[in-house]
């Protein structure tokens, strides 16, 4: 299984970045490869390749606002949640990205 993921809030200063550790640490528990991109006010962090997106089993779009690049995700399998439930619960977000992969 293999997982990306954009991570991007509002204000673009912290809660992204949390979000994106959440997931990390939630996927490292489960064993499950993923790679998540961070949108913020420092820019795109840990971009995503063309490989990465083309290889993903699923995205996991954890935003409050609009990305840069939503076009790459076109034809995946997407789900997009909240960054504060993210923060809140990452296994979650990880349990409901498993279940649309089947």
């Amino acid at each position: 299984m293999k997982i990306v993921a954009v991570t991007a809030c509002i204000v673009g200063i912290a809660h992204g970045y949390l979000a994106a550790t959440a997931l990390k640490k939630a996927a490292a528990a489960r064993g499950i490869k993923i790679k998540v991109e961070t949108q913020g006010g420092l820019g795109v962090i840990n971009q995503l390749s063309a490989e990465d997106v083309e290889n993903a089993d699923i995205v996991i779009l954890a935003v409050d606002t609009e990305i840069s690049g939503p076009e790459r995700f076109e034809g995946k399998k997407v789900i997009t949640v909240k960054v504060s439930e993210t923060i809140k619960d990452a296994d979650s977000v990880l349990e409901m990205a498993l279940s649309k992969v089947g």
